[in-house]
């Protein structure tokens, strides 16, 4: 038998540094993604090879700590070993591959796509929900990085042709239908993007450390951010507040097909990463402002965490720029296959 699970990758309309307190965000589930092939066997090791690195992994089954295992994808998949047998899971080893569209980091999930698909491959049950979170807590303790749901739960819970707009507080997704006059392109900067050694850690310090004057970022209004007294936090609660408005009203021009205010929200979004939470490189400036400034394209920004990676451009259908045009997917799944 042969176990074939999918996961999409994602990438991020608006709502970015507001996951991990509790915010709004606006993802989509994209058309590439990472399949996992997998053949249980009676074994206590798990045996992937990713067409990616010619470095097999080998990970043993009672894995205790996934930051020693090599090469550094595969503590991804130790991650999930290790989550799935603390939920009760009883593993199998075996041997398998993976294989994937998605460019490596570039911010569109990489790591999620790989953690969801290995997830489902070794046996993960459960809503889509319930798989994220199990993910998201094989990456923080695969990475040591702190991250939000929004990767994992975009993946789980994509839905064709809709972002998702996602309360990371509350825990639910509300599809939003992508108007048909619009298409979503994603372009590369050329950094390539990795949020292990990064400021991630230190944004979101930053983050609580302005909630501890303030209360949550979430209920916080414009007023209460001024009302911080450091520059560096008042500036960084002030992106999460504005960008979760951001978010809200992003939803609601795509709801009505207002694809000008739609635009409008992301060259906002791209100056609140810039200027207040200082996560963009003057690679991504310069190609954002370029996007921004060519004819049929409403807005652009960095997606994902930034430190790198790609921007992404909301365009007028048929509007000719280089890059990758993506569509919203479904989420991920899993189907055996006859040996």
């Amino acid at each position: 038998m042969i176990i074939e699970a999918y996961s999409p990758g994602r990438v991020n309309l608006i709502g970015d540094h507001t996951d991990y307190s509790g915010g709004l965000v606006l993802p989509m589930a994209l058309d590439t993604g990472t399949t996992v092939r997998f053949s249980p066997l009676p074994t206590t090791t798990v045996t992937l090879r990713s067409d990616a690195d010619p470095a097999p992994a080998a990970i043993e089954t009672d894995v205790v700590d996934p930051t020693t295992i090599q090469p550094a994808w595969a503590r991804y998949v130790a991650g999930v070993v290790v989550e799935l047998r603390s939920a009760g899971y009883d593993i199998s080893g075996g041997t398998g591959s993976i294989t994937t569209t998605l460019p490596l980091g570039a911010g569109l999930s990489s790591s999620a796509a790989l953690e969801v698909a290995t997830a489902l491959a070794l046996g993960a049950l459960g809503s889509a929900l319930e798989v994220a979170q199990l993910c998201r807590r094989a990456e923080q303790l695969a990475s040591g990085v702190p991250c939000g749901i929004m990767d994992q739960l975009a993946a789980t819970a994509g839905v064709q042709g809709c972002a998702l707009l996602i309360d990371c507080r509350l825990l639910t997704v509300d599809p939003v239908r992508i108007p048909d006059g619009l298409e979503v392109v994603v372009i590369d900067s050329g950094e390539h993007r990795a949020l292990v050694g990064s400021p991630y850690v230190e944004r979101r310090a930053d983050c609580e450390r302005a909630a501890d004057v303030i209360g949550p970022l979430r209920d916080a209004a414009r007023g209460d951010v001024e009302r911080i007294p450091d520059d560096r936090l008042r500036r960084r609660a002030r992106h999460v507040v504005s960008e979760n408005e951001r978010v809200a009203e992003a939803a609601d021009a795509l709801r009505t097909a207002d694809l000008q205010r739609f635009g409008r929200l992301l060259r906002e979004s791209h100056r609140s990463l810039r200027d207040d939470f200082e996560v963009s490189t003057p690679a991504l400036d310069a190609l954002v402002d370029e996007l921004n400034c060519t004819t049929g394209v409403f807005g652009a920004r960095l997606t994902g965490a930034g430190f790198g990676g790609c921007a992404v451009a909301v365009v007028e259908r048929g509007t000719v720029i280089a890059g990758r045009r993506v569509h919203a997917s479904a989420g991920a799944r899993v189907r055996e296959l006859k040996g």
